[in-house]
C-alpha cells in the first residue's frame, strides 16, 4: 500500500525527470498525470495510484515547494469536482481513458446541463427529450444557468428518455459534444453586470450512444453522484484560514479601525468563529469521501457556504459604511471563473445572493438534511408515482 514516504520519494523521482523550470506547463500536467499524481485516490492508469484520498497533500506540497503549475482548478471546477468523480463511478473504460486526462490537464473544459426553465429545483420532472436512432440520441430541449457553457467542450447532461414512467425513472445520462452544431449557448447577464451563466438550446444534437453513462432510465442515481460531489465542490473547498470571504472584511478590520464599532465587531468575530468551523469540517468531510461517492452531508456544507457568504459579504458592506455601496463595474463581461476575493465589497455583495440557488437552492438541501442526514419524515409527493407525461407543467 502507498504511503506518504513512498508518495514523496515518487513525487521528488518525478521532479527530477521533469523539472518545472524547464518543462512546457501541458506537457507538465500529461506527464504528473501518467504518474499517477494528478489525484492519488483514482485507480492506476487514470492519473491516480490508489492511494488514500489524503495522500493527495503530500503530493502538492512537494510540487508546490518546486513552484511546479498546477491545472488552474478553478476554471476547470466542473469538470474536476462533477464530471471526473461520475465518469470515474460510472463511466466504461474507454470513456475513463478518453475524458479524464483532457479534463484534468484543463485542455478540454466541461459544463452541467442539469436546470431547464422550469425544473430547477425540482430537477426530476425536466422535459429535455432524447429519443434513440439506431446507435446515437437525438436530443432536443432547453437547459439554463449553465456556468462555462461558453468555454466548454464537453458536458454532462441529463434527459428524459422515457415519458411514459414516473419523473425521477425515465432519465439518462449523457456525455454532450458542446461542438455540436445543434447546440447554441446564449449569455445570461447577472445583477453583477456580467454574464458568467448561459442558457443551453439543443435542436437534433447527436449524442452516440458510447456516450451514455449508466443505463438507460437509470439517469437519475448517475445525477445524484453529480450533484453530491458538487455540494461539497462548491460549500467544501479548500481553504487556508482566514481563506474565501472572511479574508476581505477582517483585513479590512486591521487595516481601518476608524471603521468599527463594537456591535460590527461582536459580528465580525461570531462570522470569523463560524467560518473557521466551516473550513475545519470541510477539510474533515474531505478526509472522510471515497473516491466518487460523497453521501448528503455535503448538502449541509452547500447550505452553510451560501448563509456565511451572504452574512459576511453583508458585514463588509456595513463595515465600509458609503463606500461599501460602490459598485463600478457593470461590464458585460464573460469571465473564465468568479473571483470573490479580487473584487470590490459591491460585487462581493450582490454575487453572493446567487450562493443559494447554485448547486441545489438553500430549500432544496434543507429537506435533503433533515430526511438524509438528519432521518425525518419525508415531505408528501404525490406525483412520486405518476408518469411524467401525465404531470401539470
Amino acid at each position: 500500500m502507498t504511503d506518504a514516504a513512498e508518495l514523496r520519494r515518487r513525487t521528488q523521482e518525478f521532479l527530477a525527470a521533469h523539472p518545472p523550470a524547464g518543462t512546457a506547463r501541458q506537457d507538465f500536467l500529461r506527464a504528473r498525470f501518467d504518474a499517477g499524481l494528478a489525484w492519488v485516490h483514482f485507480p492506476e492508469g487514470l492519473g491516480g495510484l490508489g492511494a488514500p484520498r489524503t495522500l493527495q497533500t503530500v503530493v502538492d506540497a512537494e510540487l508546490e515547494a518546486a513552484g511546479a503549475p498546477d491545472n488552474d482548478p478553478r476554471r476547470i471546477g466542473i469538470g474536476l469536482g462533477m464530471a471526473a468523480p461520475t465518469i470515474l463511478q460510472y463511466g466504461t473504460r474507454e470513456q475513463k481513458e478518453r475524458f479524464l486526462r483532457p479534463l484534468w490537464t484543463g485542455e478540454e473544459v466541461w459544463c452541467q446541463l442539469f436546470s431547464e426553465p422550469g425544473a430547477g429545483s425540482d430537477l426530476a420532472a425536466l422535459g429535455t427529450r432524447a429519443v434513440r436512432e439506431g446507435e446515437h440520441w437525438v436530443v432536443d430541449g432547453q437547459k439554463v444557468w449553465t456556468s462555462s457553457a461558453h468555454l466548454a467542450r464537453w458536458a454532462i447532461l441529463i434527459a428524459r428518455t422515457d415519458p411514459d414512467v414516473p419523473k425521477h425513472r425515465g432519465i439518462t445520462y449523457f456525455v454532450c459534444d458542446m461542438t455540436d452544431p445543434g447546440v447554441e449557448v446564449r449569455p445570461l447577464r447577472q445583477i453583477t453586470g456580467e454574464a458568467e451563466f448561459n442558457e443551453v438550446f439543443l435542436t437534433g444534437v447527436r449524442i452516440p450512444d458510447a456516450h451514455r453513462l449508466g443505463e438507460v432510465g437509470e439517469g437519475w442515481r448517475v445525477a445524484q453522484t453529480t450533484l453530491n460531489n458538487e455540494r461539497v465542490a462548491i460549500g467544501g473547498m479548500r481553504l487556508p484560514r482566514e481563506g474565501g470571504m472572511i479574508g476581505p472584511v477582517a483585513k479590512t478590520w486591521r487595516e481601518r479601525p476608524g471603521l468599527r464599532t463594537h456591535d460590527l465587531h461582536q459580528r465580525l468575530l461570531k462570522l470569523w468563529v463560524e467560518a473557521e468551523v466551516a473550513r475545519l469540517t470541510g477539510e474533515r468531510l474531505r478526509q472522510q469521501l471515497a473516491a466518487g461517492q460523497p453521501g448528503p452531508e455535503g448538502a449541509g456544507m452547500k447550505l452553510g457556504f451560501a448563509r456565511l457568504n451572504q452574512e459576511i459579504s453583508g458585514l463588509e458592506v456595513e463595515l465600509r459604511g458609503e463606500e461599501g455601496l460602490l459598485y463600478d463595474d457593470w461590464t458585460m463581461r464573460r469571465p473564465e471563473l468568479v473571483d470573490f476575493t479580487g473584487r470590490d465589497a459591491g460585487y462581493r455583495y450582490l454575487r453572493s445572493k446567487g450562493n443559494s440557488i447554485e448547486g441545489g437552492t438553500s430549500e432544496v438541501l434543507l429537506n435533503i438534511v433533515a430526511e438524509r442526514v438528519l432521518g425525518l419524515p419525508a415531505e408528501p409527493r404525490t406525483d412520486k408515482d405518476v408518469p411524467w407525461k401525465d404531470l401539470a407543467r
